[in-house]
């Protein structure tokens, strides 16, 4: 399977601005997020995303592959996107760029599931379960659920599933890291605007829900650490000291 991995890097995030350039314990997050995904893959197959001057010269300073894309991307799966109109693959690794202790072999276990999963789908994405009431609330933890065959039903910012009692019983948590083939990419360089429940969401792997492609979740580890604001900084610290 001819692959290639792709970190989308942007440097205007609404909450947390410049935050690929942060430097945590002396390598910026981008750095961290790279070195992470060298630890499966070869340097020649990863690719940072990027629409950003700064973070280019930083990848060229520290021997980063990267290819620049448009300002108009609205989110990585659009840079993602882009960038398989310049370089030709099957599939499409994404990892975002914001995981800086993301766990490499879960991106072993997603090329594995891959290259042998005997149905073939477009897009693959990743879970964990929740691990309490206070992920399970809160609206910066986009939580999944699917059916019997791992198919994505649905992703909400609210708690779901739900119940009657309002209890948290259980529930899984978006890990991000996605498999696209080069046909799902194709339909969102022809479906650029967000569809209406992904912009309401704001979760991206929507889009592809509301255009009618399947979405093959995986089960993966509970270590990755989303940074999508300045404290969750001291999040990543205690887990790399």
């Amino acid at each position: 399977m001819n692959y290639i991995l792709v970190i989308p890097a942007r440097y205007k995030s609404t909450r947390f601005p410049g935050k690929p350039l942060v430097k945590i314990k002396g390598k910026t997050l981008l750095q961290r997020v790279y070195e992470q995904c060298l630890k499966a893959v070869d340097s020649d197959k990863i690719f940072v995303a990027t629409d950003d001057y700064q973070i280019q010269q930083h990848c060229i300073s520290t021997d980063m592959k990267c290819v620049l894309t448009s300002e108009e991307c609205l989110t990585g799966t659009d840079r993602v996107a882009e960038v398989s109109k310049k370089i030709n693959a099957d599939y499409y690794i994404n990892v975002q760029g914001d995981e800086p202790v993301f766990n490499p072999k879960d991106i072993t276990l997603l090329l594995d599931k891959i290259k042998k999963s005997k149905i073939k789908y477009d897009v693959y994405g990743g879970y964990c379960p929740l691990k309490n009431s206070k992920e399970y609330n809160s609206p910066h933890v986009p939580k999944v659920i699917f059916n019997l065959n791992n198919e994505l039903l649905y992703m909400s910012r609210s708690p779901i599933p739900g119940n009657k009692n309002f209890f948290f019983n259980y529930g899984y948590r978006q890990v991000c890291a996605y498999g696209f083939s080069k046909k799902s990419l194709e339909i969102i360089i022809n479906n650029k605007e967000k569809t209406p429940i992904e912009d309401e969401e704001d979760i991206e792997l929507l889009r592809f829900l509301e255009l009618g492609l399947k979405v093959k979740m995986i089960e993966m580890s509970d270590m990755s650490i989303p940074v999508d604001n300045p404290e969750d900084i001291q999040k990543v610290l205690n887990a790399i000291t």
